[in-house]
């Protein structure tokens, strides 16, 4: 890729900034927002785009969320992720722009011991449960992932797809809330279309 004189400045300065603090990293452009880097783990060749916000969420005294890149990860700008617990991504992941991941909610809406709506959402008790995105996934842009999905190796989430069900390997999901829509095929080596 062939960028500008301006955006070739801008890589530069942020590629010094990235092997200084973040040296397994390929390059993270700055601004970006980190919280607790020390619950972070950068994969090799880590790339992120600009205004990336990876959150480490401390919940206790003792207990502080984890995000763990695999290598070769590439994520686009403006990429949100919050782990209260933990956010694991593989190797080889590829994410547009504009994606929420988390793995935490702030009350519970199900079940027993449902919170009321009288209590502000910032004094809701928070609820999490982790996410792991397996290797080879390709997230579209403005796609949210929700606490407790599993993604399968292989997969292709449609943009806009908002994903709270996990998902089997070798599977395209699109929608809100998203559906397979295709399932990868060895014997054809094709995608074949999800009968409904």
């Amino acid at each position: 890729m062939w960028y500008g004189l301006y955006e070739t400045i801008l890589n530069a300065k942020n590629l010094v900034i990235t092997k200084l603090f973040y040296p397994k990293a390929r390059l993270v452009r700055f601004p970006a927002y980190i919280r607790n880097k020390q619950n972070i783990s950068f994969g090799e060749g880590f790339t992120c785009g600009y205004r990336c916000r990876l959150e480490s969420v401390q919940t206790s005294s003792e207990q502080c969320g984890k995000i763990v890149f695999g290598k070769n990860v590439k994520i686009g700008d403006s990429v949100h992720i919050a782990a209260a617990s933990k956010v694991e991504i593989g190797d080889d992941v590829l994410m547009a722009s504009h994606i929420f991941i988390t793995d935490l909610d702030h009350g519970s809406y199900a079940g027993e011991n449902q919170t009321s709506p009288a209590v502000a959402p910032d004094d809701r008790e928070l609820h999490f449960d982790e996410v792991k995105i397996g290797n080879k996934v390709w997230i579209g842009e403005n796609v949210v992932i929700l606490k407790g999905v599993t993604i399968g190796d292989g997969c292709i989430i449609g943009a806009n797809s908002m994903v709270n069900k996990s998902v089997p390997a070798g599977c395209i999901v699109a929608g809100n809330p998203a559906r397979v829509i295709k399932k990868w095929n060895e014997d054809t080596q094709s995608w074949e279309r999800e009968s409904k």
